[in-house]
């Protein structure tokens, strides 16, 4: 089994590249789940989407969710399949947003620590489960290379997003970063 890990800016080319490294790696036997964890708030988000789905065709079976992973893949979560989550700053803000009793122009401390124990939660039931996958790849955003946002909401979001990132990272067999459609590999 080996788990993936793909990051790198927006629109940089890592779910391309995490689809087709995925799709190499099938060995004509197996399934490739393709875990969508984003929610279609508004226009812009549904033709993101549809963009996606486009590019898939029919090679995928796609689950779509971003919590209680182990649940909504367990028809699916057998050695002789791959899984592929795209994308993992998104299963985040989701998350987040469920946390929206916060006041975020003001938010406690205690508040943000529960909030963090929920997506930290969720991000190790992930990693549990893809140990159930012949190969995992997970894509997330890499947001440590911009500015730090000015306002509480951003700010929490690139640090709780970080750490989850780092974690993946560090149990990850391989690690690519993706710049302008090129991926690196960096571990």
């Amino acid at each position: 089994m080996a788990l993936i890990y793909v990051t790198g800016g927006a629109k940089s080319g890592k779910s391309k590249f995490a689809e087709d490294l995925l799709l190499s790696m099938n060995n004509g036997n197996q399934k490739n789940i393709y875990l969508a964890t984003s929610i279609v708030y508004d226009e812009e988000m549904q033709t993101k989407v549809d963009l996606h789905k486009a590019r898939r065709q029919n090679k995928w079976v796609t689950v779509e969710s971003y919590k209680n992973i182990s649940e909504s893949l367990k028809d699916f979560s057998v050695e002789n399949n791959n899984m592929l989550v795209d994308c993992l700053t998104n299963m985040v803000s989701n998350i987040i947003f469920e946390n929206m009793e916060i006041d975020w122009d003001n938010p406690k401390k205690n508040q943000l620590e529960q909030c963090d124990k929920a997506v930290e939660k969720e991000v190790l039931e992930l990693l549990k489960t893809a140990k159930n996958f012949e190969n995992a790849v997970v894509v997330s955003n890499e947001l440590g290379m911009g500015i730090v946002p000015a306002y509480p909401l951003g700010r929490y979001f690139r640090e709780i997003a970080g750490k989850m990132n780092q974690m993946v990272a560090e149990k990850a067999d391989e690690v690519y970063f993706v710049v302008s459609g090129i991926p690196m590999k960096i571990k």
